[in-house]
């Protein structure tokens, strides 16, 4: 810990959507959009990508998720397909909405810890 702040947990700093340096400023400026600098410690986040990764992970894991629970409703309740269509969209768009922002956060954050970059520098140093 050179530059003297506490660094925090990438899992935890993730979940709260909370710079990976300092743990306390905010790392969105809107839904997605990333801030700048850090108002706290002034880290650049401009240089950070977290690519598709996020995208990917909340596919992966609300696809399975609501398909299983589409399969056990249709087993179980038999419902028409049109209710199949009133409820399975907005809850996979609720699924996705609310796990992308923690997940790219925290993919970032990731990237800070590790020093994770193409061609071997930092872009969060």
């Amino acid at each position: 810990m050179s530059d003297g702040l506490r660094h925090t947990s990438p899992w935890s700093a993730g979940l709260r959507c909370q710079c990976p340096r300092c743990g306390e400023g905010a790392l969105f400026a809107g839904f997605l959009e990333l801030m700048d600098r850090c108002r706290v410690c002034g880290l650049d986040l401009s240089a950070a990508d977290s690519g598709d990764g996020p995208a990917v992970f909340v596919i992966f894991i609300v696809g399975p998720i609501a398909t299983g629970l589409a399969l056990f409703a249709e087993a179980v309740f038999a419902p028409p397909y049109w209710l199949h269509v009133m409820i399975w969209p907005p809850l996979i768009l609720v699924g996705v909405v609310a796990l992308l922002r923690p997940f790219k956060a925290t993919l970032i954050a990731l990237q800070f810890r590790y020093k994770a970059s193409e061609g071997g520098r930092n872009p969060l140093e």
